[in-house]
């Protein structure tokens, strides 16, 4: 389902909830304007068509220890669908790999990692990562620091689009 077949009122629920997953369907349906039971059928039916994922909490990765973030840039040797498969599950299956994009052009893949310092980065970069199966090469970038990390969709954007 497109972003044109949902109406005014789905597309003000997943900017609301987007922008605060916590409140009440009682605060959100008055922020949209309608009452409650309409407007938890509605939420539940984004839920059930696959607009809203989940619910999270945006935690800070500092406060908790993870000091490092490194974008590690991969190339495989193999660009085969089994390959790339098998390459995906296991970036899956690494906790310090957070995000896992297939990218085209001269690498296959990009690798948004988290750790608690260097040097533990480093044992999964030279244990795991470079090591892995089908693995080329890799290109790290630490990040120094971020000017800006918004997961949320531009919803600016898609009501100038359906405008």
């Amino acid at each position: 389902m497109s972003a044109a077949r949902l109406d005014d009122i789905d597309r003000k629920i997943l900017a609301e909830l987007q922008a605060d997953g916590r409140m009440t369907n009682v605060e959100l349906a008055r922020r949209v304007g309608i009452s409650a039971p309409p407007c938890l059928r509605r939420v539940r039916a984004l839920e059930e068509t696959g607009y809203i994922r989940g619910y999270h909490a945006d935690i800070d990765p500092r406060e908790l220890g993870f000091e490092v973030q490194v974008f590690a840039m991969v190339r495989l040797h193999s660009q085969s669908e089994k390959d790339l498969s098998a390459f995906e599950a296991q970036a899956r299956s690494w906790p310090l790999v957070r995000e896992c994009h297939m990218l085209n052009g001269e690498i296959d893949f990009i690798l948004k990692c988290v750790s608690p310092d260097l040097p533990t980065f480093q044992r999964f970069l030279t244990e795991g990562l470079t090591s892995a199966e089908n693995v080329a090469s890799v290109k790290t970038s630490l990040v120094i620091r971020c000017a800006k990390d918004e997961p949320a969709i531009p919803f600016e954007v898609v009501e100038s689009r359906l405008a």
